[in-house]
């Protein structure tokens, strides 16, 4: 069943951010992961919620999108990200009817 990770993060520092930006893709592709959205446009709809970027990949499975975000090679990566960003992220199942 497809999953859906779902990531909104706050730039803290948006020089050192974009090699987060560069080298990520590479890692989630060879997990089978595909983007989405990415950083595009958000609007708040309903409530207060005001996120500034989202991103939403997409995963096979759940047990695939975990693989990759404990992997050794998206690793140093998360550290960057983590350095450089404020990140809030859920995965969640599809739905296996659509």
């Amino acid at each position: 069943m497809s999953a859906y990770l779902i990531v909104e993060i706050v730039v803290k520092d948006h020089e050192n951010y974009e090699a987060v930006k560069k080298l990520t893709p590479p890692t989630v592709a060879q997990f089978g992961g595909k983007y989405l959205a990415r950083g595009g446009m958000t609007e708040t709809l309903e409530g207060t919620w005001n996120p500034l970027r989202i991103v939403i990949i997409e995963f096979d499975s759940i047990e695939m999108a975990k693989n990759w975000w404990n992997s050794d090679i998206y690793a140093p990566i998360k550290k960057m990200r983590q350095a450089f960003a404020i990140t809030n992220m859920i995965i969640t199942e599809g739905n296996p009817l659509i």
